[in-house]
């Protein structure tokens, strides 16, 4: 199964969508294996966006992530990392589906409630940015084999 990584920003956090983020996650089948709320620091904010280092929007982001609690998860299932980016909906909530977690929470293009992993290769650097092996966990989710086949 596939492994995806998702934050709840700081926006997310503050305005107390976290419960009901995740319900949206759980209601597509998806299984969590790994949650915690963090502290985001200037070394890890830095390593997270490091592909936009040197654009003008990269200390602004980084500045943000950092400003409140973020709540980092992995997610597991049949293809999540495109399905995930799917139900998160367009990076600009202005363009985002109305049915999109985005779509539904999301206020601008700078406070859209969630990051998710844009690829497998992705989802693995930033689950190694943020989890050790042994703070995921594997289980057996109850009804997980009438989820797919």
């Amino acid at each position: 199964m596939e492994r995806t990584f998702l934050m709840l920003k700081p926006d997310a956090v503050q305005r107390g969508l976290v419960g009901k983020i995740i319900a949206k996650l759980e209601d597509k089948g998806f299984k969590l294996v790994g949650l915690k709320l963090i502290q985001v620091d200037r070394s890890l904010a830095e390593a997270h966006y490091a592909e936009h280092k040197g654009k003008g929007f990269f200390e602004p982001t980084v500045a943000y992530i950092m400003s409140s609690p973020v709540v980092a998860m992995v997610w597991q299932g049949k293809n999540v990392v495109a399905l995930a980016r799917e139900l998160m909906g367009a990076t600009n909530p202005a363009n985002a589906n109305p049915g999109s977690i985005r779509g539904q929470y999301g206020m601008d293009i700078s406070r859209n409630v969630i990051h998710g992993s844009d690829s497998v290769a992705s989802a693995e650097r930033e689950i190694a940015l943020y989890f050790k092996s042994e703070e995921l966990v594997d289980y057996t989710k109850a009804g997980e084999d009438w989820l797919s086949e």
